[in-house]
């Protein structure tokens, strides 16, 4: 078994298309780092023919053989190995934790067909399956997810099998839960030895929330419809005398955890979320391992809904670490939102209209998802660019500062920061709904470029209004100086 360099400890958030308020699919995520600063870029890697069909990991070394044609499509990958600038950010000057050997991670994105993957939320399985198929060093790992499967999946079902192929024949070199979506499906896959996995299309009318702990429960080897899985899993579960349960086929009884790390770091997390989202029924227990993984909320679920889980922190309980309660309260669970979030995404599938992928950089908690369309050739680059030093022209920068500036003066700062999120919200519904008109009577290259200006026009705006309530809370956060004193007006 070989470690993550960095390991990605996040929290990923699946919303069926009947679930939805607006009919979409949903997946979504924080990926989550051991650092705080851990610089992303949001690019579009253009369709191409591979004249080098062989990929090679920057990472640990995998070859994989690639197929010739790969699709264009939207990604967040790390600083360094996009960059390509031969520069080794880790030793710079400005401390910044970015290095080739992390691979390039590409994360999340939509490929040219509308097909989203977000790539990946780290598990882990216990030591009894781990002893008989064991990570292979040089196997798949997170850093290739995404390049290996956006340019070439044709559908979240197909994506499944697709990767399941991919491991059979490379094996993994680590425990990894990926998402897939298109506007009809969602599927989760949960690979968690060398080469066992399963995978679960999430039901239409229901969510689902993982926390870096096993989360598919039983399998109905019966119904491929809904489920898939390695072959011969059921063979190697039965030789190695693997399953606790004497009725039930339950991945997660067999192949997870149950630790008191996951009791404190992984399932409470899962509980805030369908606490939130099934508010009529507070019975869970924070620390359960039994938290169902599939549940129907008690309404239909928008994006804010989704933004709201991502930039939690236990908010209105006892447990949040930014709220009143007791000291230790505040530090019993691991937070979903982190200071130590890299990006927060939410790929949003939508029903005979584009594609849109919501994307925050900074701590989610402070910042805004901004909407970016998928059918172009761009982002923009303040989100495509980036500098080692602190520059507010960067989109990554921008949000650190932001939230750095919020935090700081949580008190006095956050309703107003909430008020700047709600606002941006309302902007970016508004203005989505009047380029979804005009992409309408578009098509090809035309509603390409079309789509393109636009991302520029968000990211433009965003930044601007960012940069303002940044400045705005700078100069009155000089009024809050300790280093302050009031004389008798008198003397």
């Amino acid at each position: 078994m070989m470690d993550k360099f960095e390991a990605s400890a996040c929290t990923s958030m699946m919303v069926g298309k009947k679930a939805s308020i607006d009919g979409a699919t949903y997946i979504s995520r924080n990926e989550d780092r051991l650092n705080a600063i851990y610089a992303k870029r949001a690019i579009v890697r253009p369709a191409k023919v591979n004249t080098d069909r062989t990929y090679v990991s920057l990472y640990n070394g995998l070859k994989v053989e690639l197929p010739e044609r790969a699709m264009r499509y939207t990604a967040t990958p790390n600083v360094y190995p996009a960059q390509n600038d031969g520069k080794d950010y880790r030793s710079s000057e400005t401390g910044c934790l970015c290095h080739n050997h992390d691979g390039i991670n590409d994360e999340d994105g939509f490929n040219e067909l509308n097909v989203g993957v977000s790539a990946t939320e780290s598990v882990y399985g216990n030591e009894r399956v781990l002893a008989y198929d064991p990570y292979l060093k040089d196997g798949i790992a997170e850093d290739s997810l995404g390049t290996l499967l956006l340019p070439y999946v044709t559908s979240a079902r197909q994506g499944v099998a697709f990767l399941g192929e991919l491991i059979k024949k490379y094996g993994s070199a680590e425990g990894n839960g990926i998402q897939f979506n298109d506007k009809d499906e969602v599927w989760y896959m949960e690979i968690v030895t060398g080469h066992q996995w399963v995978a679960v299309r999430i039901p239409d009318d229901c969510y689902a929330v993982a926390a870096n702990q096993v989360a598919i429960q039983d399998i109905d080897f019966d119904d491929p419809e809904n489920y898939q899985w390695a072959e011969g899993i059921q063979e190697f579960v039965e030789t190695h005398h693997l399953n606790p349960d004497r009725d039930r086929w339950n991945f997660r009884h067999i192949f997870g955890t149950d630790t008191e790390k996951d009791h404190h770091y992984n399932t409470p997390r899962v509980w805030f979320a369908q606490r939130y989202l099934n508010p009529e029924d507070q019975t869970q227990d924070p620390e359960s391992a039994e938290l169902p993984f599939i549940r129907k909320a008690s309404r239909l679920i928008s994006v804010e809904d989704i933004q709201y889980v991502l930039k939690s922190h236990y908010n209105e309980t006892p447990y949040d670490p930014l709220g009143n309660g007791s000291e230790h309260d505040r530090k019993t669970y691991r937070s979903i939102s982190l200071s130590r979030t890299a990006n927060s995404h939410i790929l949003q599938a939508r029903p005979g209209k584009e594609a849109i992928q919501w994307l925050s950089f900074g701590v989610p908690t402070f910042n805004p998802h901004v909407p970016f369309y998928t059918n172009v050739n761009a982002i923009d680059d303040s989100y495509s660019n980036f500098t080692p030093k602190m520059d507010l022209d960067s989109a990554y920068w921008l949000h650190e500062a932001l939230a750095m500036v919020v935090e700081s003066h949580y008190a006095e700062f956050i309703e107003d920061d909430l008020a700047y999120q709600k606002d941006l919200n309302e902007w970016a519904h508004r203005k989505i709904a009047a380029v979804d008109e005009k992409a309408a009577t578009l098509s090809g290259e035309e509603l390409t470029a079309y789509l393109t200006e636009v991302n520029h026009e968000i990211a433009e705006y965003y930044n601007k209004k960012t940069r303002d309530f940044l400045f705005e809370l700078m100069t009155r956060g000089t009024e809050l100086s300790k280093l302050t004193f009031k004389m008798d007006p008198n003397l």
